[in-house]
C-alpha cells in the first residue's frame, strides 16, 4: 500500500475532510461516539526563508474537543440535552462525565515532513517538537483513550535546524487540526463542527 501511494503521490493540493483516513474520524468521545462531532483529514505547509518548507498531514479522531486558536470549540462533545459543545475538559470534572467516562477507540495520527536536512535524531526531535500541536489543538490531549502518534521526514535538501523544523511542525500540526475540523461534513449520522456553530450563530 505503501509503494501504490508513493506512485499516486503528486503536486496536487491534499483532499480534506471527509476522504481516506478522515472518513471515520470524529472528535469528542466522552458520553460516547453517539454524541461526537464530525472531523477528518486536515493538511497545511508553510514556506520560509531559504527554501525551507514544513507541512503536516493529520488524521483527527481524538477522545477530546478540537479548539482553535482562541480556544473556543469547533469540534467536540455534544451535550445530552440542548446545541451546541459540551466541553470535554468541563464536562470531565462533572458527575455525568465521570460516570460516562469509558475505553474508547480514539487517536490522532499523522506526519510531519520538511525539506530540511535533518538526520534521524533531528527527525526525531522534529516530531517529539510538533507533538505540543496536539494539545494546542485538542482538549484534554493526550488521555489515556487515545493513541496519538506523529511520525516525521526529511528529504535533505535544505540546511537548517532541527530547532527551526520543530518549532513550524508545531504551528501546522495545531493548524492541520483546526482544518481537519473546519473541512469535516456531516457524515455516519454525526453533524460537523460548521453546522454546530451555524446553529449558534442563527
Amino acid at each position: 500500500m505503501g509503494y501504490t501511494a508513493a506512485l499516486a503521490a503528486s503536486g496536487h493540493a491534499v483532499p480534506e475532510g471527509n476522504f481516506g483516513a478522515g472518513a471515520g474520524c470524529s472528535a469528542g468521545k466522552l458520553l460516547g461516539p453517539g454524541r461526537a462531532t464530525k472531523t477528518g483529514i486536515g493538511s497545511v505547509a508553510v514556506r520560509l526563508g531559504g527554501g525551507l518548507v514544513v507541512g503536516a498531514l493529520m488524521a483527527v479522531n481524538p477522545f477530546g474537543d478540537v479548539v482553535a486558536e482562541d480556544g473556543n470549540i469547533i469540534a467536540g462533545t455534544r451535550p445530552l440535552r440542548g446545541k451546541g459543545f459540551a466541553g470535554s475538559l468541563k464536562l470531565l470534572n462533572s458527575l455525568t462525565g465521570r460516570l460516562a467516562l469509558r475505553a474508547a477507540g480514539a487517536t490522532v495520527i499523522g506526519v510531519v515532513a520538511t525539506n530540511a536536512r535533518l538526520n534521524k535524531e533531528e527527525c526525531n526531535k522534529m516530531a517529539q517538537m510538533a507533538q505540543d500541536g496536539l494539545a494546542r489543538a485538542i482538549r484534554p490531549a493526550h488521555t489515556l483513550f487515545d493513541g496519538d502518534t506523529l511520525f516525521a521526514l526529511a528529504t535533505g535538501k535544505v540546511r537548517t535546524s532541527a530547532t527551526l523544523a520543530g518549532a513550524y511542525a508545531t504551528e501546522m500540526v495545531a493548524q492541520a487540526i483546526v482544518r481537519a475540523a473546519e473541512c469535516a461534513v456531516a457524515a455516519g449520522g454525526l453533524p460537523a463542527g460548521r453546522d454546530l456553530l451555524a446553529g449558534t450563530r442563527a
